[in-house]
C-alpha cells in the first residue's frame, strides 16, 4: 500500500447516523485508500429513517476552513454535498477554484433528503450555469435532474454543449430500467449497467456513490472508469445488510 495518499476533501453535512454526509465519505475514502479531509456545511438531528432539523454552518466559517485546508494540502478532488444556497454553493467552488484551479470538484446535488426536507430550491438559473461551468461532475437521479433541468433530454448526445459539466444520471429511481446509470461526459453518453438489480437500498447511498467517484479521480482513473467502479462500489455497499444502513468492506 502506498505511503503518498493523495488528499481529497468533502464540503457536507454531518449526519450523526453515519449513513450520510461527511461521515459516510470520510468511510468510503478511507476504504478507497486515499486522504480524507472535511468540512460540515450543517449540523443534522436525523436518523436512517426519519429527518428532524438542521443548523447551517456559516458560509464565512466554510471559506475560512477552506483557505486553511489547501493551504496545507494539495487537494486532488473536492466533493460537495448538501448546502442551503445556490449562492453558498457559488462562493464555495470559486474560492476553490482560486486557490487550487486544478482541482476536481463533484457536486452530489441533494435537493432534499429522503423523508422530504428541503435542502435548497433551484431558483436563479444563471448562477446555476455559472456554477456548473467551474465543476467537473455532477450526480443528480431522475427527480433531481428535473428539478434542476426541467427540459432535460435524456437522449441527446450534445448535452455537454448546453449543460458546462458532466453528468452522472443515477438510476436508482429509473422505472424502465432500474439500477442503469448514464454518464453524459465528451458529446458522448455512457450506459453504465447495474451488476445486481436487486439491491436493498440505503441511507445516503448517493452520497457514497459520489464520495467513491471523488477517490476514483484523485487516484489517477478517468471520469468513465470512475464512475464504473464507484458503482461496483456502492452495489457492494447497498448489498452489505438489509437494513438502511450499510456497512463499508476492505
Amino acid at each position: 500500500m502506498p505511503e503518498n495518499r493523495p488528499f481529497v476533501l468533502t464540503i457536507a453535512g454531518f449526519d450523526p447516523s453515519g449513513g450520510a454526509g461527511v461521515l459516510a465519505d470520510c468511510k468510503t475514502f478511507e476504504l478507497h485508500h486515499v486522504a480524507g479531509l472535511a468540512i460540515n456545511t450543517g449540523n443534522t438531528i436525523q436518523t436512517e429513517k426519519e429527518f428532524f432539523e438542521i443548523e447551517w454552518t456559516s458560509l464565512d466559517f466554510v471559506l475560512r476552513s477552506i483557505k486553511i485546508l489547501f493551504g496545507n494540502y494539495d487537494i486532488k478532488t473536492v466533493k460537495i454535498g448538501i448546502v442551503p444556497s445556490l449562492s453558498y454553493l457559488k462562493e464555495i467552488i470559486f474560492c476553490i477554484k482560486k486557490l487550487s484551479p486544478a482541482t476536481q470538484i463533484i457536486w452530489d446535488t441533494v435537493l432534499k433528503s429522503t423523508t422530504e426536507f428541503d435542502f435548497i430550491t433551484i431558483e436563479n438559473k444563471s448562477d446555476l450555469i455559472e456554477i456548473f461551468a467551474e465543476i467537473d461532475l455532477i450526480t443528480p437521479n431522475y427527480n433531481e435532474i428535473k428539478n434542476l433541468f426541467p427540459d432535460f433530454d435524456f437522449k441527446d448526445n450534445l448535452l455537454d454543449k448546453k449543460i458546462p459539466t458532466a453528468i452522472l444520471l443515477k438510476g436508482g429511481h429509473n422505472t424502465k430500467a432500474i439500477g442503469t446509470d448514464y454518464l453524459y461526459s465528451q458529446n458522448e453518453i455512457f450506459e453504465l449497467s447495474p451488476n445486481n438489480t436487486k439491491c436493498y437500498p440505503k441511507h445516503g447511498s448517493g452520497c457514497v456513490l459520489s464520495a467513491a467517484i471523488t477517490a476514483n479521480l484523485a487516484l489517477g482513473q478517468e471520469m468513465r472508469f470512475a464512475c464504473a467502479n464507484a458503482k461496483i462500489y456502492i452495489e457492494k455497499y447497498l448489498n452489505s445488510t438489509s437494513t438502511l444502513i450499510g456497512y463499508h468492506h476492505v
